[in-house]
């Protein structure tokens, strides 16, 4: 009982200062949904459908633009397309936990949860469980609660503020905590270049390029090693 008390607080712990550079993105993503003139409970919900902050916000975006829907659904399918290397990462682990857990846990495998549960793929299969679930529900709860908030309180943020620093911030922090080998800083700087390349093609696709790109030269660079 003991050690499951410690992995809860662990992981509750270790979600906690990841969740800080996301409520910048709560509130502009609250913004979006205002300005679409859609009913604010219509754009929370995309929350609870979605929970993804990057395709959710790339959709409200694009329909909030005019994007015909099928545009709007691709563009944010294609910027969630990372999910599939989180899963495909993912998948040994996942394939040592009961059936239930396999479907329930892919609900939470956002890109925090996923810097944080990378570096304990090799714990004991029920301390991991606990963990993932643990950082998985923590953020989860927080991202819903604070995007109802940020609805409530969006309308007075200054327009000033500049809020789309959020999302390089949160990403950068990730980034930052997931490196730790020089294969990995080498794929992460090809994404990064890659992406900016290929900052103009239509539906955001660049960062589907990147995201390949920092795959392909990750996977060279360790087979070489």
């Amino acid at each position: 009982m003991n050690d499951t008390l410690h992995t809860v607080r662990r992981g509750i712990g270790d979600a906690l200062p990841l969740f800080i550079p996301a409520i910048p993105f709560t509130l502009m993503l609250a913004i979006v949904i205002l300005e679409t003139g859609m009913l604010p409970a219509v754009g929370w919900s995309s929350s609870l459908v979605i929970y993804g902050g990057a395709s959710q916000l790339t959709l409200l975006t694009l329909l909030g633009e005019g994007a015909a829907l099928a545009a709007a659904v691709t563009a944010a399918l294609i910027v969630n397309a990372r999910h599939l290397m989180y899963s495909a990462a993912m998948a040994p682990t996942f394939q040592q936990q009961p059936p239930w857990f396999r479907w329930v846990g892919a609900y939470f495998l956002i890109d925090q949860v996923f810097a944080l549960c990378i570096l304990r793929i090799d714990d004991d299969p029920r301390s991991f469980r606990i963990y993932y679930l643990s950082a998985g529900m923590t953020f989860w709860s927080l991202w819903i609660l604070c995007t109802a908030l940020a609805l409530i309180v969006g309308p007075a943020v200054p327009q000033d503020w500049g809020l789309a620093f959020a999302v390089p911030v949160m990403f950068l922090a990730l980034l930052v905590m997931g490196i730790d080998r020089w294969p990995k800083a080498m794929a992460a700087l090809a994404a990064g270049l890659v992406t900016l390349l290929a900052a103009e093609l239509p539906h955001r696709s660049g960062l589907l390029l990147g995201a390949v790109t920092g795959v392909a030269v990750g996977l060279l660079l360790e087979r070489r090693q």
